[in-house]
């Protein structure tokens, strides 16, 4: 079953917000259902069966600091 989890990501352009889309695209398919990112507030929501830990090792990859917030 699929959950939501959010998470707060330092994006600071675009460009972050691809890299982070990009990183987590290739997951689509394997569980990730969908990705929903908000530049502005810094955070990345991602609809997936996978777990937290998982979706945040992908975004670290990026470089950028990653916080879990929560799932629902």
């Amino acid at each position: 079953m699929a959950k939501v989890h959010e998470f707060k990501v330092t994006m600071t352009c675009e460009g972050c917000s691809g890299a982070v889309e990009r990183v987590l695209g290739k997951l689509k398919g394997q569980g990730v259902e969908k990705i929903d990112i908000n530049l502005e507030n810094q955070t990345v929501k991602v609809e997936t069966s996978l777990p937290a830990e998982v979706i945040l090792d992908v975004i670290k990859k990026t470089g950028k600091e990653t916080v879990y917030v929560s799932s629902s």
